[in-house]
């Protein structure tokens, strides 16, 4: 025992020593991840465009960003189309949809692109492949060429080497990270002099807002002459239903009443029919009548409470006893169960027109959305399928629509401050148009929108310090993603073609 405890002593006393050699030994280098080079698939096209035939080079391909040692650090997939024809003037639109976290299949295939998928317009599912895809009469190839953007995490767009992603997931991350392909971009097709614009869907339109000040901001700016902006979210106040945040409340009330007025459950003899004068009165109620009783909190009396649970009741089409319930906060997804419970239905979060049937009829909020899962596999399908067989792209990946990988690790702060707040990027557009007397912004909203709803867009495009006579508003007789219906994406492609002609 004693020999025993003796050498267990020397082990001790050497111990240090051995640390010591090892610690002064290089650590082993990394194995360095082998990356490829980046694919590019090009390839010649016409569309006959409302009697043109437009010739046109479409290339999809991987664009890599780059640390400041020059290694890859992601790839970022996009599809490019541009008119032959070396017109260094032409405009140039930057195309992305939302999530945060999907691809830009949407506006792709529903809205601009040279191809599009086949939906139906009265708010019905698509039901089962195989899907109709034809010439896009809505694409826009004959006033801009067109870039749409898969961002980091989404499509085929990716983190290279040891990257987790991290670094492009965030509010400030993904505008930087979009900000620098543009400029690569630009650079490669020597589009440096052509008119902007940016245009985005549903979270693309905070990614649009954010991008304004990556582009214009510093001097090393890049103008631009427009923003087009699908399906706004642009201040998260308005769309963020915590606990003492009543403004989510009135930003979705009246498009809660046009659901409403769409299956005849509002009081439309009250307004004689009129649909406009009805939400005219809609937004003036929640902010003159409504928001004023919202800050009153329990000091409303009973019968104050029960007198405003009416007048909500004629526009909402629910009881107004539910409404007093609820204390005049109308949840949406709760509404969304409530407005049709009695027939068996529940509606739509992407757009109020769509129905969908639950497996029972008790619970409070809907068991899925109809007008995703109405639509959705059919956009999928086309976009796989034009890519893989007439693009040509040869890639084993798959293309990832929508995960949940970039949202889960999303960094919503915009500043170090450490403070709680809420996201609220249209300061930034406000800046943008004041330091840029020239750059415009469009606002396209569907009545019918329960994830980005008109009025909370309207909220934040009306303070913030946004230029207000260089705003166009076009509204849409539709939801989320109007262009589902036939004439409503006519009406986008029109209302969109018109304002990059007024603004190059």
């Amino acid at each position: 025992m004693r020999a025993l405890f003796l050498a267990m002593c020397l082990a001790l006393v050497a111990a240090p020593g051995f640390a010591d050699e090892k610690a002064d030994k290089p650590e082993a280098a990394k194995e360095k991840v082998d990356i490829p080079n980046p694919e590019r698939f090009a390839s010649d096209h016409t569309l006959k465009l409302n009697g043109e035939a437009i010739k046109y080079k479409t290339v999809a391909s991987e664009t890599y960003l780059r640390d400041d040692k020059g290694e890859p650090k992601a790839s970022i997939f996009s599809v490019s189309y541009v008119r032959d024809g070396e017109d260094r003037t032409r405009p140039v639109t930057f195309i992305f949809n939302g999530g945060p976290g999907s691809a830009s299949l949407w506006l792709h295939m529903g809205a601009f692109g040279p191809k599009q998928v086949v939906t139906p317009s009265n708010a019905s599912g698509v039901g089962a492949p195989p899907y109709t895809i034809r010439d896009n009469q809505n694409s826009l190839l004959d006033v801009t060429d067109m870039v749409f953007i898969d961002p980091v995490g989404t499509g085929y767009s990716r983190p290279l080497g040891d990257n987790d992603g991290k670094e492009f997931y965030g509010v400030n991350e993904d505008a930087d990270s979009i900000a620098e392909f543009i400029r690569i971009w630009i650079t490669e097709n020597g589009r440096w002099n052509s008119p902007k614009f940016l245009a985005g869907e549903s979270y693309g339109t905070t990614r649009a807002a954010a991008l304004t000040e990556k582009l214009q901001g510093g001097w090393n700016g890049i103008g631009l002459n427009g923003v087009i902006l699908i399906s706004a979210i642009l201040d998260f106040q308005t769309g963020e239903f915590a606990p003492g945040n009543d403004t989510a409340h009135l930003a979705y009330f009246p498009s809660e009443a046009a659901i409403a007025w769409y299956h005849g459950k509002a009081d439309k003899a009250k307004w004689n029919g009129n649909f406009d004068a009805f939400l005219r009165d809609a937004r003036t109620y929640a902010t003159d009548t409504l928001a004023p009783a919202l800050i009153r909190g329990n000091t409303l009396s009973p019968a104050q409470e029960a007198a405003i649970a009416k007048d909500m009741s004629a526009y909402l089409g629910v009881s107004a006893e539910w409404i007093q319930q609820a204390h005049l906060r109308v949840d949406p997804t709760r509404f969304r169960k409530e407005l049709l419970r009695r027939e068996g239905y529940t509606v739509g979060r992407f757009d109020g027109r769509y129905k969908g049937v639950d497996p029972e009829g008790t619970s409070d909020s809907p068991e899925n959305d109809p007008s995703g899962y109405g639509m959705d596999v059919a956009y999928v399908a086309a976009l796989n399928d034009y890519l893989t067989r007439e693009l040509k792209v040869d890639f084993n990946r798959p293309y990832k629509v929508l995960t949940g990988e970039p949202g889960s690790k999303w960094n919503w702060s915009l500043n170090d401050s450490g403070w709680p707040e809420y996201v609220n990027v249209t300061p930034w557009l406000g800046k943008g148009m004041r330091e840029n007397p020239e750059l415009k912004v469009m606002l396209a909203t569907g009545w019918y929108d329960l994830a980005t709803p008109f009025f909370g867009a309207e909220m934040a495009l009306q303070k913030n310090g946004i230029v207000p006579e260089r705003v166009q508003y076009d509204y849409y007789d539709a939801g989320h993603m109007m262009y589902l219906a036939e004439q409503d994406g006519k009406k986008l492609s029109d209302d969109v073609r018109a304002f990059i002609k007024a603004g190059q």
